[in-house]
């Protein structure tokens, strides 16, 4: 795993790597550099930064600090998957103080990420419907 400094802000160039990160994967693909902007002014961002200021890896939290938090985007660039950095990154999100003792901590993601998710404590919740609704 490559070395990586923490930082929960990201500077403007960041900002574009985050997007090129976005484009590469199914789930984020088109989002505006206007859109990511207001969306990291309104939640807790971990941005895993190496010693060039490249950002290698992110993840966000949305959440009261109390009863329900959500784990989003956990993301790693491509040259850096398979190296334990996804875990890192899922450690540093579970230690926040801002996560650490809120009564359900959620997130979402495909089954075969089912597994990568446990050691977390995460599992699958029984009877629960995911809804979405998709503005036009």
């Amino acid at each position: 795993m490559i070395d990586v400094a923490l930082s929960h802000t990201l500077s403007p160039t960041q900002v574009d790597q985050l997007l090129t990160l976005y484009d590469d994967v199914w789930w984020a693909k088109g989002r505006t550099r206007a859109g990511v902007e207001a969306m990291l002014r309104g939640c807790l961002a971990f941005a895993f930064i190496d010693g060039e200021g490249r950002l290698q890896a992110f993840a966000r939290v949305v959440g009261d600090g109390i009863y329900k938090a959500t784990v989003f985007d956990v993301i790693v660039t491509p040259d850096q998957r398979g190296t334990g950095l996804g875990q890192y990154v899922m450690d540093a999100v579970m230690a926040h103080p801002a996560v650490a003792s809120v009564r359900h901590v959620e997130l979402q993601c495909k089954p075969e990420l089912d597994e990568f998710y446990r050691p977390w404590g995460f599992t699958p919740v029984e009877g629960i419907l995911y809804m979405r609704r998709t503005a036009t």
